[in-house]
């Protein structure tokens, strides 16, 4: 398996050796069980903007319709014309 050597202050090592013995784990686990939570949470942070994209997309119609002063302008209608 694959692995990564992570540098710590002295205080983020303390700290983590302190969380580690009040959860009765090991500091590799403990390590290991945040980065695979960050990685979750991203992955569902972007699918679900992924999913708000494609409800955006399928109801820009009604988006214009409902909020036109948001509509982005042409450059004609910047200039006044």
């Amino acid at each position: 398996m694959p692995a990564l050597n992570v540098e710590f202050s002295d205080r983020e090592l303390e700290d983590l050796r302190q969380i580690a013995k009040e959860r009765g784990t090991s500091m590799k686990a403990l390590v290991r069980e945040a980065a695979a939570a960050d990685i979750a949470r991203h992955r569902a942070l972007q699918e679900g903007a992924e999913a708000f994209r494609r409800f955006f997309a399928g109801h820009a119609d009604e988006f214009a319709a409902a909020f036109p002063e948001d509509e982005p302008h042409t450059k004609d209608e910047g200039r006044g014309a």
